[in-house]
């Protein structure tokens, strides 16, 4: 008996599964996992490329508790979230219980972050980072000059620290460039939560979906218009029929 649920929506393979399951999976086969958040979703009717890359992923977790509250009210399904935040823990703890030399290609968003970011990682006792300042992308992604460096690296995982709607795309361009087994993690801003370059989080606040709640406060301007944007995604889980979810 599967100790996890596997669902399909919006044609989007999601996974409710413990993060050992989750790393069983990509050890055996590489592949790209997304953490879509909830203003991401309310998108994918309109943003085409966006929709392609999720749906191309192989792992899909519930990072949107707004998401897991419409799926439970509305069509009668329970599922458990996964946030970016407790995931990327999950893998930092596995990472330094593994103690091994695993190289491990980190995209950055700028060079300021990038150092952040590497002495994060360096504190973790991880050293065997490769980072890499990503250019500013259109929506068509081509970045010839990253794929030479993650052949060049060979790692054996790929962090991509950028934002939603952008990290999903270009971690779809590495899986059909880079043919060898590789595991793509787009686990976006996660990292800054540990770095205090974002709102300040914690494991109560995560675990009561206040995680938007936090990040509003903090940063009013960014964040109030991309949260009542999310509110279209009510509409597009009402309006998702039974056939089109499948388990």
């Amino acid at each position: 008996m599967h100790n996890y649920k596997k669902i399909k929506i919006f044609n989007i393979t999601f996974y409710d599964a413990k993060y050992k399951k989750l790393k069983n999976l990509l050890d055996k086969k590489g592949g790209l996992l997304v953490l879509p958040s909830g203003p991401g979703l309310s998108s994918i009717d309109k943003d085409k490329k966006y929709h392609t890359a999720l749906i191309n992923s192989d792992i899909a977790l519930f990072d949107s508790g707004y998401l897991c509250l419409l799926l439970r009210i509305i069509k009668g399904l329970k599922v458990n979230k996964y946030s970016g935040y407790k995931f990327f823990n999950d893998l930092i703890i596995n990472l330094k219980k593994e103690k091994s030399k695993k190289r491990i290609f980190i995209v950055d968003p700028s060079q300021k972050e990038s150092l952040i970011n590497k002495n994060f990682f360096i504190s973790k006792n991880i050293k065997n980072t490769f980072h890499y300042i990503a250019p500013i992308y259109k929506k068509k992604i081509i970045d010839k000059r990253l794929l030479k460096e993650v052949k060049k690296v060979k790692p054996k995982y790929i962090i991509i620290n950028l934002g939603g709607g952008t990290q999903e795309i270009l971690g779809y361009y590495i899986k059909k460039n880079i043919k060898k087994k590789i595991t793509i993690f787009c686990t976006g801003a996660a990292i800054s939560f540990y770095t205090k370059q974002q709102a300040p989080m914690n494991n109560i606040i995560d675990i009561m979906y206040l995680g938007w709640l936090i990040r509003i406060i903090y940063n009013p301007f960014i964040f109030l218009p991309r949260y009542f944007s999310a509110i279209r995604l009510f509409f597009l889980i009402k309006n998702l029929s039974n056939r089109e979810m499948k388990f």
